[in-house]
């Protein structure tokens, strides 16, 4: 897989990921890496992202995912990476599901 194909990645975060700003630190990272796609919470407590670009900024998208900001304690990242959708043209964030 060529590192400028752009493909589509879907993660689930778990851990302490809910009411740290998680999800707003996975929205800034991805305006950073010039990233599309969405982030929102589930009400298993778990984060949930789907995130579109680059191969190599997806790469560096998901160490930052398992990082998260200062006052979430992620403990697990579950993702696989797909074809691309073409569906997101930014990234936002999403309403609990």
């Amino acid at each position: 897989m060529s590192e400028k194909q752009i493909i589509r990645m879907h993660a689930f975060i778990k851990g302490r990921v809910q009411g740290v700003g998680f999800r707003y630190f996975v929205f800034q990272v991805a305006q950073d890496r010039d990233i599309t796609g969405w982030v929102r919470n589930r009400r298993d407590g778990s984060v949930e992202v789907t995130a579109e670009g680059h191969q190599d900024d997806l790469n560096g998208f998901l160490a930052d995912l398992r990082k998260g900001p200062i006052s979430a304690d992620v403990q697990d990242v579950d993702y696989t990476f797909t074809e691309v959708d073409g569906k997101s043209r930014k990234f936002q964030v999403r309403a609990t599901v």
